[in-house]
């Protein structure tokens, strides 16, 4: 049992209860839109008013992003996972109490303010639990829990709706997330002092400096042309994940045919081939570095290569059928999520590790404001102009982000010992 509970083993044991969080993470914001025309009925919805919903959730998202990646590098993952996982069961819960749009816009609202505190957390977890050569590994791991949730959300919330009620789907979603925050209180622990130094080190080691480690103020961040280059990055790529998240599962009902026990038993299929696309373009990029590529330039081509099949969704309107609309968002969405795992990675690459929830916060941030910019353009859209100009939009995001990558992202350290960072606060 002491074994068990040593470092290098409790490491292991964050990473899986993290991968949980982010699996429910996921399943619960899935919720609305799985049940998009259920609730429309339900609340008198149309495709704006539905924009509206997503929109409440995402403008929380977006704003509390940056806020939550802050309080990760200030307070700490313990404290800030704990609060943000019980806040957003409790919305979810109160989701399923909601009688009136107003009252399922709040909560859907304050799930959004608390969603955001995984990803940092995680972040910092893997940067100060995980040397250099298990940290992408310990990454992918971590998200590789998001598209997990995408492809249990579609069976379990139809089956808890259809089975009980809609609002059964909620509660009992909500529920669940507050047995992972006892998890979460009980198993984790910050890392003792060989285990920081070891993650450290191989900072440190790179750049030739000793410990303590080099760390940006929260002011210098904005003045690196990285920070800049990956907000550009998560604000024009989000928004396609976004769409799949979010209109997907309404698409194939409304659109193609399907009805909601078919996206059931359906629509988790372009997130499965999502995550083991993404962990294969992750582990491509590994062996990359292991060939002697520079481990940026190795994330780098590997999101290259990746972002050119995105376009692929412009085809979306002109499929004959929903297994063609499925194969085609399966491809669409391994180029989706192989940027969403790797671009942390690129974060944790590019910056001192006293930096890096901070970063994911405010990227995470713009990531989420495009997509609120987006769904207002697909919930005014979609109705009016067709699907077809909604989707050739989508089709040169991520070509956009690849220019940026190249151009605007490098490793950043303080260039003064006036930026040396004064505190040890994980």
């Amino acid at each position: 049992m002491t074994k068990l509970f040593r470092p290098e083993n409790r490491r292991w044991s964050i990473i899986a209860v993290i991968f949980i969080a982010i699996v429910f993470n996921y399943v619960d914001r899935q919720v609305v839109s799985i049940l998009k025309p259920v609730l429309k009925n339900e609340f008198q919805l149309d495709d704006s008013g539905y924009a509206v919903i997503i929109n409440v959730f995402t403008i929380c998202y977006a704003l509390m992003y940056p806020v939550t990646g802050w309080m990760v590098d200030r307070f700490g993952a313990k404290v800030v996972m704990f609060y943000g996982v019980l806040t957003w069961s409790i919305a979810c819960i109160g989701g399923g109490f909601a009688r009136s749009v107003g009252q399922l816009a709040f909560f859907r609202g304050l799930l959004g303010a608390a969603e955001p505190t995984n990803f940092p957390s995680q972040l910092k977890v893997v940067a100060i639990w995980f040397p250099g050569k298990l940290r992408a590994t310990a990454n992918s791991l971590c998200v590789a829990g998001s598209s997990i949730g995408a492809i249990i959300a579609p069976p379990l919330v139809a089956w808890l709706a259809i089975q009980y009620s809609w609002q059964t789907a909620f509660i009992v979603l909500g529920a669940v997330g507050l047995v992972i925050a006892v998890l979460w209180k009980l198993v984790y622990q910050d890392p003792p002092a060989h285990i920081m130094q070891e993650a450290v080190q191989d900072e440190t080691a790179a750049v030739d400096q000793p410990v303590p480690v080099a760390a940006f103020s929260w002011k210098q961040l904005w003045t690196t042309k990285s920070l800049w280059g990956v907000l550009l990055i998560r604000f024009v790529s989000d928004p396609v994940w976004y769409f799949c998240l979010f209109w997907l599962p309404g698409y194939l009902q409304e659109q193609s045919g399907l009805s909601l026990a078919q996206v059931g038993m359906f629509g988790w299929i372009p997130f499965l081939v999502a995550d083991l696309g993404a962990i294969g373009t992750s582990a491509w990029s590994d062996r990359l570095v292991k060939k002697g590529y520079a481990p940026l330039r190795a994330r780098k081509l590997m999101l290259t290569v990746t972002a050119c099949f995105a376009p692929l969704c412009a085809l979306a309107p002109y499929l004959p059928n929903a297994a063609s609309t499925l194969a085609v968002f399966s491809i669409v969405a391994v180029a989706c999520l192989s940027w969403l795992f790797t671009v942390s990675v690129v974060v944790a690459e590019a910056f001192p590790v006293k930096n890096v929830a901070s970063v994911l916060g405010i990227a995470g941030g713009f990531g989420a404001l495009g997509a609120v910019l987006f769904n207002s353009f697909v919930g005014s859209l979609m109705g009016t102009v067709g699907a077809d100009k909604v989707f050739l939009a989508m089709a040169v995001l991520h070509p956009i982000a690849i220019l940026i990558l190249w151009t605007m992202i490098k490793k950043e350290q303080p260039k003064n010992k006036s930026l040396i960072s004064k505190t040890n606060q994980l």
